[in-house]
């Protein structure tokens, strides 16, 4: 019996872990421009003497749920992910005063209406049914709670994809949704909004981007794709570094709001 894809992809970030931060500047861009749309969000009103409860997915070492506990001091944060290692080390030094577990964020271990916000930076193109999964996290908002999330849309790596493509090639990489296909999923929902943007990372040419995609662990192919052999691999590099060797990350920014 084949291991779940969900257990590579956890396993893969819980090895990058230890050296994730060093590689991972466009996913601290991310992570400070969602955080900057959270803090721009209505709040919505709670009963006396409550505290916001806020559930983070895929927290990584940690750079959103930070960025959290310091526009919401008095929160009660739960910040998750697949990787005990990234658990592990976003709550190490508990400086942001959140409560860490493992969890796999498409199939969360809450039921009913409890988070005032669910949040999620560059983890959600990690899911098998991103509709299903949404449906399930806007269940877990009470009434004017907000999901708030930050995914990769289709260009993303197209560049890469271009240079298989030459190669008469695959690339192992997925064919993330459209905007428009985003938007369909979010507008199954009352009150949703999204913006995207582009970021164009030069990472030093092929081996560059290699380099960082190991770093952070982004290393599990789609299903189903065969590894390439050395000489094709070496192909795809050249195609790539010919094309001008850069990278974007397309991603867009997208909120569901629960009416009351």
């Amino acid at each position: 019996m084949s291991e779940p894809r969900s257990h590579r992809i956890g396993r893969a970030f819980g090895t990058a872990a230890v050296h994730y931060d060093e590689h991972a500047e466009v996913q601290r861009l991310v992570a400070a421009t969602l955080a900057d749309l959270i803090a721009r969000q209505p709040r919505p009103p709670l009963p006396p003497g409550e505290r916001p409860r806020i559930l983070e997915i895929g927290c990584g070492t940690g750079a959103l749920t930070r960025a959290t506990r310091a526009l919401f001091p008095d929160a009660e944060i739960i910040a998750t992910d697949l990787a005990p290692e990234m658990v592990a080390l976003a709550g190490r030094g508990g400086d942001t005063g959140a409560r860490f577990l493992v969890m796999d964020g498409e199939a969360p271990a809450f039921d009913g209406p409890w988070f005032d916000l669910v949040i999620s930076s560059l983890a959600f193109q990690w899911f098998t049914d991103l509709p299903r999964a949404l449906d399930r996290l806007h269940g877990l908002l009470r009434p004017g709670g907000s999901l708030m999330f930050a995914t990769m849309a289709r260009r993303s790596f197209a560049e890469w994809r271009a240079a298989h493509e030459a190669q008469g090639l695959v690339a192992g990489t997925p064919l993330y949704p459209a905007v428009e296909d985003l938007r369909a999923m979010l507008s199954r929902h009352d009150d949703a909004f999204l913006f995207e943007e582009d970021y164009v990372q030069d990472f030093g040419g092929a081996r560059g981007l290699l380099a960082h995609l190991k770093g952070i662990g982004a290393t599990v192919p789609v299903e189903g794709r065969a590894p390439l052999t050395a000489g094709q691999l070496r192909k795809v590099m050249r195609a790539y570094d010919e094309g001008g060797g850069r990278c974007t990350y397309h991603v867009a920014y997208c909120r569901i709001t629960r009416s009351r």
